[in-house]
């Protein structure tokens, strides 16, 4: 494929065993999310993070990048978007396993925002199964298709601001339904002041569900 996914980095000095792979959200870029990996080095080690850019413009912020563009809410629209994008970042995954020497399951996709949606998208579809996905203040799109298309069933921690405008909070509610529906393992947490972001407590929620699915 021609779009080769690039964005900033961070590698211990030692072996590296796993990887965490962020997801930043719309109108962002690789930036927005790699500092997370500060937070998380200690209790992760031997853990490579990276954070790609995505692969289009911004068709509303020129400094920023987009998984999919926003003409529309409507989910079938939204699952169009995620199914354009998703070939690419599959990609992307496969180029960091033959780059680190690393399976599947040593692989965790962290998202926010769209950066979330692509992350269950892309991350449940996968022929070998990751080892598990966070999705920050997202959504599950296509949930009609997902039956047919799901190919593994990695642990999935969904973390949500109750007070978020852009992306509600039932976004949640509605991805744990259907997954557990499915019969997938998922973690909530819920941000009861937290609006269209990232805190503390989810950070450190994050940090523990990444050791637990990487050294438990």
């Amino acid at each position: 494929m021609e779009n080769v996914l690039l964005g900033p980095k961070w590698e211990p000095q030692e072996k590296i065993n796993q990887l965490v792979i962020f997801l930043h959200g719309y109108g962002a870029n690789g930036n927005d999310l790699i500092d997370i990996s500060n937070q998380w080095k200690d209790l992760l080690p031997n853990t490579a993070f990276i954070s790609p850019d995505a692969p289009f413009l911004c068709e509303v912020n020129g400094m920023g990048r987009q998984w999919f563009g926003l003409e529309s809410f409507d989910n079938d629209r939204l699952f169009a978007g995620a199914k354009t994008a998703a070939p690419i970042l599959d990609q992307f995954i496969q180029q960091q396993i033959d780059h680190y020497k690393i399976k599947q399951e040593k692989i965790a996709l962290v998202g926010f925002s769209q950066g979330a949606m692509m992350a269950l998208h892309v991350g449940l579809r996968q022929d070998n199964m990751l080892g598990g996905i966070i999705g920050y203040s997202g959504a599950l799109l296509g949930s009609a298709h997902l039956e047919q298309e799901i190919k593994s069933s990695p642990p999935i921690l969904l973390v949500h601001g109750k007070l978020d405008s852009v992306v509600p909070y039932d976004s949640l509610t509605y991805a744990e339904k259907k997954l557990s529906a499915l019969g997938l393992k998922v973690e909530i947490l819920t941000c009861p002041f937290l609006a269209h972001g990232i805190d503390y407590e989810g950070i450190k929620k994050g940090g523990e569900f990444l050791r637990k699915i990487f050294f438990d």
